[in-house]
């Protein structure tokens, strides 16, 4: 999706499969990124899958907790729910 765009101001893209961050500093690395795949969304502020939230709740007695969450999104990023 090539476009102008007047008062462009830099911000950070990401790669979905790798999580790796890129800063967009001007309209064409922002284009040459999105070709590439590049989205504006942060791996890390995902929110937890509801098969993650399941594995939480049969290890802990308690949910929603904070360990709880913590264990889940952990293994949400390693891949393993």
């Amino acid at each position: 999706m090539a476009f102008k765009m007047k008062g462009f101001k830099a911000h950070d893209m990401f790669n979905p499969k790798t999580g790796k961050k890129f800063r967009a500093k001007k309209i064409s690395d922002h284009n040459r990124m999105e070709k590439m795949g590049y989205t504006h969304d942060s791996p890390k502020k995902r929110k937890l899958t509801s098969s993650c939230k399941a594995a939480a709740r049969r290890k802990f007695d308690v949910y929603p907790s904070a360990y709880a969450n913590m264990w889940a999104s952990k293994q949400q990023g390693k891949g393993k729910c």
